[in-house]
């Protein structure tokens, strides 16, 4: 982060002092100086590990190294894209993310979904770090492949006002041989670098300057040590250990919260970034805070105005003896309390059992009511559901996190969940946004798509030959409440009898790959129509009666007798048609 930057991005005492006020209320409970090891680090089982930390370094993946304070804009940014190549307003500059960082965002985020599944790393956390750390990779300038067009490096760590790390990597990724500087756009310093670094963009290289290698990177980072950052525990413990600092992490979250609510794409290289002014010290010395005046003694008071017509207000005198209707306590000096700050609890407010079958929406939504200690309900707080497990279960959004604003009855509702493919269990947490109480978990389940019914398309017997194969395929159409059931698992078994349903060894088969007798069909699928054609059925030497058994998830079954006439014969032939013989003699 050597390079000059563009102006700052939030301008004017009061802009900025009601964003401190949503930092506070974001990070409300969270007591000061907390760290990643006051978190009860759980063991790590089959995550990475990191090397333990010296004295010498700062701790963390940037080694404690100066960030940007700048916090979000006040208002959430449209979501529509910027046309390409058109540059972007600055309002829209500050609320967007360059294309090519956004989508080695997204893609780290996902390949860690499927990775580390219990992590539920949102890509909006490492957007949030790119925006803290490098201006989302100064403002997206970035090349085609992601590589930043210019090194992004933070100050030697000399131990000159930031921690003391000497060299780790021969000046291999910083250019410094003497001390370790914090490298690219997530600001790895060398020596985790070294352990932490992956390939995103599937170069064969791991660059610390580029965005896809970086961003994944730092996904991997944040979801080591079994953290769950769907918690705020896990979550908090997981940015405090990127960067030690209870001021970087106020600064992160916001930001969070702020993607979160949603976000606008713009070309690369036509972001803004904060100016280099608006940085922290590194380390816990960020957002220092005015001395206090050198006296104990209270600044005066300033001069009263004056009455009209000359001379001056006096002051009254102190009253000796209270009033005779004693006045309320006064509440304590700082921040009033938000109705953030009251939430005791969260409670489950009537919400049924979640099933749906694979593919369709849940006819349920999930009902959550903050309270206070004392039961009351609370209006006005933001509940964020996150889905959680090994699903692909979403909002109806595509998304698997969504954030509602409670009520008056202090009630917030999820919006409708769709179901995936993936069958099984999954849990949705509903979290206090800004608050550090006990999550609500409400699980739910995804099962199989299913029919109810089967029916043949064709009313036409089926008949072949013995030897022959038969004329017509077998269709089936399965339908549920109804409505044509599609992408139902099937199996067509040839039958030895209706109480025998074992596969039979004679009479009519299907083919395999190789041209071989086959008489069971596994995993089957009805259409998007609900259809299913069988393939080609054929008849060995046996004839009769056969049944074929269809069965579909869920249970509709449909028995089809097949019919196998002995082949027909040659016939002798006529007398008429021999060569005439000589008669015998009379």
């Amino acid at each position: 982060m050597a390079a000059q930057f563009g102006r700052r991005l939030r301008k004017g005492a009061a802009t900025t002092a009601v964003a401190a006020a949503a930092v506070a209320a974001l990070s409300a409970s969270q007591a000061p100086g907390v760290t990643a090891d006051d978190q009860n680090r759980p063991a790590t089982t089959g995550a990475e590990t990191a090397p333990d930390a010296t004295a010498e370094d700062g701790g963390g993946a940037t080694g404690n190294s100066p960030y940007y304070t700048d916090l979000p804009p006040l208002n959430t940014p449209s979501p529509l894209p910027t046309a390409d190549g058109t540059p972007a307003s600055p309002g829209e500059a500050e609320a967007g993310i360059p294309a090519t960082v956004l989508d080695a965002y997204k893609k780290a985020a996902a390949e860690l979904r499927s990775a580390k599944p219990g992590c539920n790393l949102p890509w909006q956390l490492l957007a949030a770090i790119g925006k803290v750390e490098s201006g989302q990779a100064r403002g997206g300038r970035v090349n085609a492949d992601g590589t930043t067009t210019s090194p992004i490096l933070g100050p030697q760590l000399d131990g000159n006002g930031f921690a003391l790390i000497r060299d780790t990597d021969d000046g291999a990724y910083d250019g410094n041989s003497t001390y370790d500087q914090a490298v690219g756009p997530m600001q790895f310093i060398p020596s985790t670098w070294a352990w932490a670094g992956r390939d995103g963009n599937g170069d064969g290289t791991e660059d610390p300057n580029n965005i896809y290698d970086a961003a994944l990177s730092a996904g991997h980072y944040l979801c080591r040590y079994g953290w769950d950052l769907s918690t705020q525990a896990d979550l908090n413990s997981a940015i405090l250990s990127y960067n030690n600092s209870q001021d970087y992490l106020n600064t992160v979250l916001s930001w969070l919260e702020y993607y979160r609510k949603g976000i606008r794409e713009i070309p690369d290289g036509t972001g803004t970034v904060p100016d280099e002014d608006n940085r922290s010290n590194g380390g816990n010395r960020a957002n220092p805070k005015p001395s206090p005046p050198a006296s104990n003694t209270p600044p005066s008071k300033p001069s009263t105005p004056g009455k009209p017509g000359g001379g001056s207000q006096s002051p009254k005198p102190p009253v000796s003896s209270p009033p005779s209707t004693p006045k309320p306590p006064t509440p304590p000096s700082g921040t009033p309390q938000t109705p953030t700050d009251t939430v005791d609890h969260l409670e489950d407010a009537g919400t049924a059992k979640l099933t749906a079958i694979a593919g369709d929406a849940f006819t349920r939504k999930i009902s959550t009511r903050a309270e206070t200690k004392a039961g009351a309900a609370v209006a006005k707080v933001r509940i964020r559901f996150t889905v959680i497990g090994d699903t692909d279960t979403t909002f109806t959004s595509g998304e698997r996190v969504a954030t509602v604003v409670t009520n008056s009855t202090g009630v917030a509702v999820a919006p409708a969940l769709k179901a995936g493919e993936k069958t099984g269990d999954f849990t949705v947490r509903a979290t206090v946004v800004g608050r550090m109480v006990s999550g609500l978990d409400y699980k739910a389940t995804v099962t199989e798509r299913v029919a109810a019914a089967l029916t043949r398309t064709s009313t036409t017997a089926l008949t072949c030959k013995a030897g022959e194969e038969f004329a017509e395929q077998v269709e089936v159409k399965a339908t549920y409440q109804g409505e044509a059931a599609d992408k139902v698992a099937v199996t067509a078994t040839l039958i030895k009898s209706v109480l025998d349903p074992s596969e039979n060894d004679k009479g009519p088969y299907f083919k395999d790959a190789d041209g071989k007798p086959i008489r069971t069909l596994k995993s089957l699928e009805t259409d998007e129509n609900g259809l299913l054609k069988l393939p080609k059925l054929y008849a060995d030497d046996t004839t009769g009666t056969f049944l074929l058994r269809i069965e579909a998830a869920g249970g509709a079954t449909l028995t089809v007798p097949l019919t196998v006439e002995a082949a027909e014969t040659s016939s002798p032939p006529s007398p008429s048609a021999s060569p005439t013989a000589s008669s015998p003699s009379q």
